[in-house]
């Protein structure tokens, strides 16, 4: 099967959840996810009006850009690892919202996760069934999750994420939803660990005060690996010292989205290690629901690295 072929073909899949996205006011979405889809080390994206192709390790032979350009027209190319001149900052629209979006930049990825749609979506549910509730927002990159859970009716809504640029981002992203949320700008383990009663190793560094205190929604999505000021990010060796300390600042009757995004870790073995770190807690977990990603990421086994579940 050519390029071309597989690029039709994937967009016929797509079909269903297109119609499911346009009714949900969703103008972006993953039109080809290469790795599962018959070409490996490209995906290509839409945001709003600007289709995306992104390319790791080989390169594309002029044959398959001219391809990728038949199928879906105009494309904004990102070589990953490679340093390019910036765009122009955008928007794009998820669930009626809309997110500013920057197809390159200095960082390494676009302002919106689509793969994390189905988390946001679900997001909106729990805070639905519970109007007026305290949500905690933690590595809230761009507050994207924030502003889903201010806009569905949350009371109050709390972003915590240690750098400015995204902060900055995230703000601009409240106000073009013309929604309230306060941004707390310091390191996970400083901030959450203080919220859940924990101590917090220092390292030699002046501990911001943040006070304690508990939440009806957490939101957990950490990268997979990163070092801070007060601790590291490990997620396939040491995701209890990111789990515990959330699952403590939750109120009894709350709810936890927690997400795994290494395809190292299994959802059992993850799901596992989830249940015994709240269980030597002291507070075990009693419910359990996995979310499914949305069909424009598709793969091989039905095992994407994405894991999604929440704890209550």
């Amino acid at each position: 099967m050519t390029l071309r072929d597989s690029l039709t073909s994937a967009l016929d899949r797509r079909g269903p959840l297109l119609e499911l996205l346009a009714e949900e006011g969703t103008d972006c979405l993953r039109l080809f996810h290469g790795i599962a889809e018959g070409r490996p080390g490209l995906a290509i994206d839409r945001y709003g009006d600007t289709v995306l192709a992104q390319v790791w390790r080989l390169p594309l032979e002029d044959a398959e850009r001219e391809a990728v350009e038949a199928v879906h027209g105009p494309v904004v190319w990102r070589y990953r690892g490679v340093a390019q001149e910036p765009t122009a900052p955008s928007t794009c629209r998820e669930g009626g919202l809309s997110f500013q979006f920057q197809a390159i930049h200095r960082g390494m990825d676009p302002w919106l996760f689509l793969d994390f749609r189905a988390g946001r979506r679900r997001i909106a549910d729990l805070v639905g069934e519970r109007q007026g509730c305290a949500v905690l927002n933690t590595f809230a990159y761009t507050a994207t999750a924030g502003v889903v859970a201010a806009a569905a009716g949350a009371g109050r809504v709390l972003n915590v994420d240690h750098a400015r640029k995204w902060t900055s981002i995230g703000r601009a992203n409240a106000r073009e939803n013309d929604v309230d949320m306060t941004f707390l700008q310091v390191d996970y383990f400083a901030a959450v660990r203080q919220m859940a009663g924990l101590k917090v190793g220092r390292r030699g560094r002046k501990l911001p005060t943040v006070r304690r205190e508990t939440f009806d929604l957490i939101v957990l999505d950490p990268p997979t690996r990163t070092k801070g000021p007060f601790g590291a990010v490990d997620i396939d060796g040491d995701y209890p010292s990111l789990f515990k300390p959330a699952w403590l600042a939750l109120k009894p009757d709350g709810a936890l989205l927690a997400t795994h995004h290494s395809a190292k870790t299994s959802l059992e073995d993850w799901l596992s290690v989830c249940r015994r770190c709240a269980e030597k807690a002291g507070r075990a977990v009693e419910q359990v629901d996995v979310i499914e990603v949305d069909a424009d990421f598709p793969s091989f086994d039905g095992a994407h690295p994405l894991k999604m579940a929440v704890f209550r």
